[in-house]
């Protein structure tokens, strides 16, 4: 098994990390993992929203945050337990991380209330 590779904080830049966000799966996961109380594994990621995601797409995931720097991944038997560097980014690139969340929370939103009223829209034009 080949050994993990993270990057050195000074390796980390801005434009790997916004790379490695601009797909919303690792944007997803990234979050995910940001608010969680503890490490999670990859296969806590195998469904998200209403998709189920393959392991071997997950595992390209997880390389690619682990690769911009935003994660760190352990192994432990099988299981490979991930967790994010905040902390350290935050230091590297003061207020970054929390722009983006705030930004994609906005996004979120957005999105949510335009899902809202086109199922809202689609109820209506089956009833009527």
């Amino acid at each position: 098994m080949r050994p993990l590779t993270h990057p050195s904080l000074d390796d980390v830049t801005v434009e790997g990390i916004l790379h490695a966000l601009s797909d919303p799966v690792r944007a997803t996961i990234y979050w995910q993992l940001s608010c969680a109380d503890s490490a999670n594994t990859c296969s806590a990621f195998l469904k998200m929203e209403d998709r189920c995601i393959p392991k071997s797409t997950l595992s390209q995931h997880f390389r690619a945050l682990r690769e911009a720097g935003l994660i760190r991944s352990e192994r432990r038997g099988v299981e490979m337990l991930n967790t994010t560097r905040c902390t350290e980014i935050e230091q590297r690139f003061p207020g970054l991380l929390p722009a983006i969340k705030n930004a994609q929370s906005i996004q979120y939103e957005s999105r949510k209330q335009d899902a809202d009223l086109k199922h809202a829209a689609t109820r209506a034009a089956h009833s009527a």
